[in-house]
């Protein structure tokens, strides 16, 4: 073996990292197998080590070995010297459940492997999500695999159920405002019309004037009870805008910046893999290989580290998108349902009193009336201040009171 075989042996290079011996014991599964994978011995290195842990198998489930971490005997029977297929073989080959598996434990820091190089992995990752294989191989850019993640188009939706939120929230309060308007109308003619009522000296025609004033004085108060049924929809539609979908975007950004993370210690696993083979080729192995291959082993600790939170915050982010979904389907259907039934209500109101105080034609008698019908202004408006007072004054509060049952908090 090429390192036993040197005028004198390297030493192991640590970079300072610890490591505690341990023995685990794992039972294999019907194809004889524990779930890991084997890296480093001979020829090239001095020892071996665990390169993945495999998902839902033995060793992942019992959560001892890691990445990283050395592999010194099985069953007793040291390995040292020995290659990765011939350790694999002494695992297989073990009839007793179960195996055990002797191991020296890397203290990693994972803050020890998030160099520079992995930051700068990370930065291309994040210009290449977004760009097309036709870009990025134009500018040289490899594309790493889980580009173009379903659920950065998921984010995507979200920025146009967010625009289709503001829109309702701006046709809801013009809707509102046009109703406000219409209602104050509707007070206007009730004024006007109980003023003549109560002057008009004919009993019938008083009566009939005043029925349809008070009609559109109901018919203010409906408009008025509308808005104060609706306005709570733009309560809601505003908390879903300004406080779900922005939460879920943000959950969906850290979770990319995870997933960045992830990609980048896979690039450099892959980077570490081919530059080995290559000084392997050439006959030259490599000094970091030679003595112990500590910097590799590192940085695939950090690979698996960051592939659970990847994996987690992908659940995570998975089922807060689902509840979204879920919410925003509900959500828009109880608001559309309030919203109709609301304006189904008023107009069935208006139409009832309306229908109840169907006066006309009024005859009215203008040689015996006191009211001048066919000046400019009626007479009201002059002489009985009384009556009317006030009116221009309260036109500010009426303007905030519409402000106020239309605008959400």
């Amino acid at each position: 073996m090429m390192f036993t075989d040197m005028d004198y042996e390297l030493e192991e290079d640590k970079l300072g990292i610890p490591t505690v011996p341990g023995t685990v014991t794992l039972k294999k599964d019907s194809q004889k197998l524990i779930g890991i994978s084997i890296g480093g011995g001979a020829q090239f290195c001095p020892c071996l080590y665990i390169v993945q842990v495999f998902d839902n198998t033995a060793a992942a489930l019992d959560g001892t070995l890691a990445a990283g971490d050395e592999i010194t005997g099985v069953n007793g029977r040291p390995v040292k010297g020995k290659t990765k297929v011939e350790v694999a073989k002494m695992i297989q080959a073990v009839q007793d459940d179960p195996v055990v598996i002797q191991y020296n434990k890397l203290q990693a820091d994972p803050k020890q492997g998030k160099s520079l190089d992995i930051v700068l992995k990370k930065v291309k990752h994040r210009l290449v999500e977004n760009m097309s294989s036709g870009t990025a191989d134009a500018l040289g850019l490899s594309r790493a695999i889980l580009c173009n993640d379903g659920l950065v188009k998921r984010l995507e939706e979200l920025e146009k159920t967010a625009e289709l939120y503001k829109g309702l929230i701006e046709h809801t309060k013009r809707l509102l405002r046009a109703f406000y308007e219409l209602s104050q109308t509707h007070r206007a003619f009730g004024d006007v019309f109980s003023v003549i009522g109560v002057r008009e000296p004919q009993a019938a025609a008083s009566e009939a004037f005043v029925k349809f004033a008070e009609a559109h004085r109901n018919m203010e108060k409906f408009g008025i009870r509308l808005l104060k049924t609706i306005r709570p929809m733009l309560h809601d539609l505003n908390t879903y805008l300004n406080k779900a979908i922005p939460d879920t975007k943000l959950t969906i950004r850290k979770y990319l910046d995870v997933k960045f993370e992830y990609l980048s210690y896979c690039l450099k696993v892959k980077e570490m893999d081919d530059e080995e083979y290559s000084c392997i080729a050439l006959g030259d192995p490599l000094y970091r290989v030679s003595t112990g291959n500590y910097e590799y082993r590192l940085i695939l600790r950090c690979r698996q580290d960051a592939r659970k939170r990847f994996a987690k915050m992908r659940k995570d982010v998975l089922e807060k998108i689902e509840l979204l979904d879920q919410k925003h389907v509900q959500d828009i259907v109880f608001q559309l349902q309030r919203f109709v039934s609301g304006i189904s209500h008023y107009y069935d109101d208006c139409y009832g009193v309306l229908k109840e105080a169907d006066v006309f034609p009024i005859e009215v008698d203008l040689s015996r009336s006191m009211i001048n019908y066919s000046g400019q202004s009626l007479s009201y408006e002059d002489k009985d201040e009384d009556e009317t007072g006030g009116r221009e004054e309260d036109a500010p509060q009426a303007e905030n009171g519409a402000e106020k049952l239309i605008d959400d908090e």
